[in-house]
């Protein structure tokens, strides 16, 4: 059982999680999601649910009873995947002085950003979604796991585990093609695994580097990754709640409907609009994110 702060609603995240039919990575069912996650050699097969107010709940599944320390591990993963840690009072005492925000808080209380633990998956899902449609961004990464993903099964249902960098390094552009991505993502996405694979690039480099904006610089050396991804992937993975991704054409579209306008807002106007956002900006945008999706 893990505790979790009050401004923390398992129902608003559950929601979040099931925006999309075409999810591979894990399922919901009864107000329940169950995942698969990778742990060295052992792949761990577990259930979160909501006890009350103040617990989750994660239980294992499968014959065998994980051994203590991957059982802290499994819990550890949980809590930043709803980045329980984070205290949001600050963030809603801003924001409900916000006019954008302000709805966006009332109508999402305890909605948290919902993280993406592997730095390969989070530059992954970053590239695919660039210039598409996010129901084809899930197809996309739907094909991409379950051609060169991992698989266990338990109890008649196929739990999924995200391709490691190993598993991509060694592939040909053409081979990602096929999944009908585009030959620059196939490459983007290669090269990023080639990075990993080669320890030039890491989550725990990135983790050591002095700030934010440093961050954001080694990401936006790589070929691929611009100022967009790179701020997504230090927004869910990296966990920067400043970080920013101020060119994202479903952020301008949740402004342009909040403030009932024809035309989308740009950048010099979001920035204005932005000015009580400071350190919360990732915060921000997730929340006027759920407004549409």
């Amino acid at each position: 059982m893990l505790f979790v702060p009050k401004e923390f609603n398992f129902d608003e995240n559950i929601n979040y999680l099931a925006r999309s039919r075409n999810e591979c990575l894990y399922h919901i069912d009864n107000n329940r999601v169950t995942k698969a996650i990778q742990i060295g050699d052992e792949t761990l097969i577990f259930e979160v649910s909501s006890v009350d107010d103040n617990y989750l709940n994660v239980r294992f599944l499968g014959e065998s009873k994980p051994a203590p320390v991957l059982r802290e591990k499994v819990a550890c993963y949980v809590r930043e995947w709803f980045d329980l840690d984070r205290d949001l009072r600050p963030f809603y005492t801003m924001a409900k002085e916000d006019p954008l925000l302000a709805s966006a808080v009332d109508s999402f209380y305890g909605l948290r950003i919902i993280g993406i633990h592997d730095l390969f998956e989070a530059l992954c899902w970053g590239i695919l979604g660039q210039q598409i449609n996010l129901s084809f961004a899930y197809t996309l990464k739907r094909r991409l796991v379950e051609k060169f993903g991992r698989s266990v099964v338990h109890d008649g249902v196929t739990y999924w585990v995200f391709p490691s960098p190993e598993d991509i390094a060694s592939l040909s552009p053409p081979e990602l093609e096929s999944l009908r991505m585009t030959k620059k993502k196939a490459e983007y996405i290669i090269g990023v695994a080639g990075l990993m694979v080669q320890g030039t690039l890491s989550k725990e480099l990135l983790v050591t580097v002095r700030s934010h904006q440093q961050a954001e610089k080694t990401l936006v050396k790589i070929r691929g990754i611009g100022p967009w991804t790179a701020n997504y992937v230090l927004m869910r993975c990296l966990r920067y709640p400043c970080a920013f991704p101020i060119d994202d054409v479903g952020l301008h579209n949740a402004i342009k409907q909040r403030l009932g306008r024809e035309l989308k807002p740009d950048k010099d106007e979001i920035l204005k609009l932005a000015v009580n956002w400071n350190g919360w900006e990732s915060y921000a945008t997730f929340y006027l994110w759920r407004f549409l999706y």
